[in-house]
């Protein structure tokens, strides 16, 4: 069943206490950011006055708030700074002087034009951990490119992975999986840094490339042909086709499921499971290839998927422990009995967009539990709010809103 949430409270989980200014926009660096926040940080959202364009409102919309901003930036709070402000850029300066973390997504060059690089900032606090996140790095010819999720695709190979059979037509995956890719990558990494100031006393610059997020994660399998350099001792690896998942989907009488037999035992299951007795031996093992070649295991299989509704595939093949997956639609998910169980999806309410829900953060700690306290913020929500935390009064406050430094 879903869980309900109540909003509101101190943050509890591992990363309480750790301040995170985050300049990030759009979509890497705020789900990192995210989760981070999910995990306790005191998260600051960094925003211009126009705001992160990823508040739109662009597709999903209720009452004016986006839900893939609401997802991308809950737990944080929000404060406007002007960066083109003298009087702006004093008030970052006074907050970073406090931060264990700096995040930006911002093409090379452009945080040190408005004055705050890596070195600039390390000298004022030489702890923060300063990430950054973009998409070819900051050297080669494609450094300064302006980069989102397809051009990574595109240009890791993971389209080609993709390529449609029939028309020969690249695809791409139809989520910005490269963006998440880099968001986990970077989180990760934030928190290796942080680990390293504890024992060492000093912070450093993570630099995050998309390129290098979609590299490693297609490397295993989508790379293979990739693995070995030539060797004239140890001889040439044969080159592959690319791996094909499509069998993997099944179609049975009314809808569709996944199978991963990888075991002998597995796939001996499986086999079993679609009643083809004649390719097992007495001990229900698969029969070797000479004495079943008159079989065509693939389409007997198919045909016996065919033959049986989508329920009925699920009992037997969990009757005989094969690896399987029903195909849902994206709304039977949120039924799915085993995601209820789990409590895996939150239900809260939004001052703006009123009735929501979101999963939940995927780790779960046992003593210092990550989740959702604190919604996305409206545009500038905690400004006052953050500058008294860094020691301003109300007075200094007006005077900065008033000049058109902070909104």
């Amino acid at each position: 069943m879903f869980r309900e949430v109540k909003l509101g409270g101190p943050a509890k989980g591992p990363l309480s206490g750790v301040r995170v200014a985050d300049f990030s926009t759009v979509f890497s660096g705020p789900i990192c950011a995210s989760i981070l926040a999910d995990q306790g940080a005191d998260v600051i959202k960094i925003e211009a006055p126009s705001g992160d364009m990823q508040r739109g409102p662009f597709r999903y919309v209720r009452n004016g708030l986006d839900g893939q901003f609401a997802m991308n930036n809950r737990n944080k709070r929000s404060i406007v700074v002007n960066l083109n402000h003298d009087q702006g850029k004093k008030v970052l300066w006074s907050l970073l002087r406090d931060a264990d973390v700096l995040m930006e997504n911002y093409r090379p060059d452009v945080m040190s034009k408005f004055g705050f690089s890596f070195d600039a900032v390390h000298k004022i606090n030489p702890k923060l951990v300063y990430a950054s996140i973009n998409g070819f790095g900051s050297e080669g010819p494609y450094a300064g490119q302006r980069v989102y999720d397809a051009v990574i695709q595109a240009v890791s190979g993971i389209a080609t992975l993709q390529t449609d059979k029939e028309s020969g037509r690249p695809q791409m995956i139809n989520s910005l999986i490269c963006d998440k890719l880099t968001s986990l990558t970077a989180a990760q990494s934030i928190c290796s840094a942080l680990l390293a100031r504890e024992r060492q006393g000093i912070g450093q610059h993570v630099q995050i490339a998309m390129i290098d997020a979609a590299l490693y994660f297609m490397w295993p399998d989508g790379m293979g042909n990739e693995h070995f350099l030539p060797d004239p001792e140890l001889g040439e690896v044969a080159r592959l086709p690319d791996g094909d998942h499509s069998h993997m989907l099944k179609e049975t009488s009314d809808g569709y499921l996944a199978t991963m037999p990888v075991q002998p035992r597995e796939i001996a299951a499986l086999v079993k499971a679609m009643g083809i007795d004649d390719a097992l031996d007495d001990d229900g093992r698969l029969r070797p290839p000479d004495q079943r070649s008159h079989l065509n295991l693939g389409e007997l299989i198919n045909e016996g998927f065919k033959s049986m509704t989508t329920d009925e595939a699920c009992r037997v093949l969990e009757e005989h422990q094969v690896p399987f997956g029903r195909i849902d639609s994206r709304d039977q998910v949120l039924s799915n009995p085993q995601i209820q169980a789990m409590g895996s999806i939150l239900k809260f309410e939004h001052p703006q967009g009123g009735a929501m829900q979101q999963p939940r953060p995927p780790a779960q700690f046992s003593e210092t539990p990550a989740g959702i306290h604190r919604c996305s913020p409206r545009l500038g929500e905690h400004t006052s709010e953050i500058l008294k935390e860094a020691g301003l009064s109300d007075e200094d406050i007006a005077n900065l809103k008033e000049s058109g430094a902070v909104a």
